[in-house]
């Protein structure tokens, strides 16, 4: 159920609603199903509370833009036509915001100080997540300021033409002086941007600016888009449950991480999790669930031949314990790993995980292995943007192609796989407890980006990125994922250089080359971002 859905829903006669114990409902923002919540309820009281709270913390995964234009009162008396022009101007941008999948919240045109102070106070109550400022004529910086001050929300100045230049010959033909002026302030839109840049660095506040044309200017739209899109993404992590289930590998230092600071880097909840919880979840799954999760592996995946049936089953006996943990606390991400020596029902839930987490993973609910948090923060991020996010470190090099060859053991990203995810039974789990069921990829051929979130040594967080290409060839068909990476700096240069900064050994990667996206949600975040290539 999307939650526009719920009140439709809730308007079902009561007696319907008493029949039902439980709920699932899937959660969606930008066509993408991003969470399931599962709510149990033992009577109508219970309902609406449940139902209804639940809701309504996914209901604020809607990304709130406000947008406000600037104008000088003393004009509209002398210049006829002037303040509807420009007003005309706000609604070009609204109604192409409108596209972009978020709620609007336009306050016009602000032309004067008590105006922006009311501004600010609307801005406050509509909670919006990110502002954009649209510069339509020279304006008193008073206008602008308490408008931000009071919102404290990420502000972007709109530096846009009306149209890529003023129509001189027919400007200079108009006799009319008074019209001229008032014709030359319709394309003032850069006067006072220096003002208000100077008002903003003297107050502390963090602004960015697009300066283009508010028609016919395709790099200046991308870039708008560019940032909301990148405002989506930082408005889901800040609502985004992560849980941790398990420890972390023993020994392995460089993937510890302080979760507050992650927490106040991007907000959300980290849940930390038993996998005892998780061993008694399967032991609830049904024989009829069991069955229906073979038949989704055998849907979803290119099952080998040397996969046993016991084996399967074994595997979607915990898949479909995770869905119930998933649902139970409304993930949308996960790390594990568990040791699970000296229990064996704990040995048996950790070795039969990994077809599980990857399905998960491709229902945008990324799963990294290790107990490597920031690397399932890394993973969200990317699959926040739509280009996937799958778990990868470095395997080997190949001096003789130039390339770098990744991949991991555990989870794969389904969507980004180049063809069918291979399932192969596994003898042992290198490095970790027990054997069974593992998958093979490799990332779709093509334009790719790597992500790590990087911890520094003075505790803060940053952004490390690549762009590179996933290129034909021989991969090890050893049951894990495993791609073959080319980098414009080469293949000596780019472990270098990604390894200068000091990221831990595990990243992120997605298709497509959206570097500019990641470098812009860096910004909103503000903390450091650094490219490779």
């Amino acid at each position: 159920m999307k939650f526009t859905d719920y009140a439709k829903f809730y308007s079902r006669p009561l007696d319907a609603i008493r029949k039902l114990q439980s709920i699932t409902i899937k959660i969606i923002a930008a066509d993408m199903e991003v969470g399931l919540i599962d709510i149990k309820f033992n009577n109508i009281s219970e309902f609406k509370n449940n139902v209804l709270e639940k809701i309504k913390m996914n209901q604020y995964q809607k990304l709130k833009v406000g947008l406000f234009g600037i104008g000088l009162e003393a004009y509209w008396e002398q210049f006829e036509g002037l303040e509807k022009r420009l007003q005309g101007y706000i609604q070009v941008v609204a109604d192409k915001f409108e596209n972009y999948d978020c709620e609007v919240v336009n306050l016009g045109l602000i032309d004067n100080s008590q105006k922006a102070i009311n501004a600010g106070h609307d801005f406050r109550k509509a909670d919006v997540d990110i502002i954009f400022l649209h510069v339509t004529t020279y304006a008193l910086s008073s206008t602008v300021l308490p408008v931000v001050q009071r919102a404290k929300v990420p502000v972007i100045i709109l530096n846009l033409s009306p149209e890529s230049a003023i129509d001189y010959t027919s400007f200079n033909a108009m006799t009319d002086r008074t019209k001229m002026t008032g014709e030359w302030l319709a394309y003032c839109s850069a006067c006072p941007v220096p003002e208000i840049a100077n008002v903003f660095k003297r107050s502390g506040i963090k602004f960015h600016q697009i300066t283009g044309m508010l028609h016919n200017d395709t790099e200046c739209w991308d870039e708008i888009s560019e940032w909301i899109e990148a405002a989506k993404v930082a408005n889901t992590m800040s609502h985004n449950c992560m849980g941790a289930m398990g420890h972390y590998y023993s020994g392995m230092l460089d993937i510890y991480t302080d979760l507050t600071r992650q927490i106040a880097t991007f907000g959300g909840h980290i849940e930390i999790l038993e996998v005892d919880e998780l061993s008694a979840l399967r032991k609830e799954v049904t024989h009829e669930e069991i069955k229906n999760k073979v038949i989704e592996f055998q849907t979803q995946f290119d099952v080998q031949p040397d996969c046993t049936l016991e084996e399967l089953q074994r595997a979607a006996r915990t898949s479909v314990a995770l869905d119930r943990m998933v649902a139970q606390y409304n993930l949308g991400s996960m790390a594990y790993y568990y040791k699970g020596s000296g229990n064996a029902e704990n040995e048996d839930t950790m070795s039969s995980i990994i077809l599980g987490t990857s399905l998960l993973t491709a229902k945008n609910i990324p799963v990294a292995g290790e107990y490597e948090i920031k690397n399932a923060q890394a993973m969200k991020i990317m699959d926040l943007f739509g280009v996937g996010g799958s778990f990868t470190e470095y395997y080997a090099m190949d001096f003789a192609a130039d390339v770098v060859l990744m991949g991991h053991d555990g989870p794969g990203h389904l969507k980004i796989a180049e063809g069918k995810t291979k399932v192969k039974p596994l003898q042992v789990y290198h490095g970790k407890v027990g054997n069974g069921l593992s998958v093979e990829m490799a990332v779709k051929h093509g334009p790719v980006t790597l992500l790590s979130v990087v911890e520094t040594h003075d505790g803060k967080l940053l952004l490390l990125v690549a762009e590179g290409e996933s290129v034909p060839g021989t991969i090890l068909e050893i049951g894990n994922t495993n791609s073959r990476y080319k980098f414009s700096i080469g293949a000596r240069k780019f472990v270098n250089d990604w390894n200068s900064n000091g990221p831990a050994h595990h990243c992120a990667v997605g298709v497509g080359h959206i570097a500019s996206k990641i470098n812009k949600l860096a910004k909103l975040l503000e903390i450091e971002v650094v490219q490779i290539c």
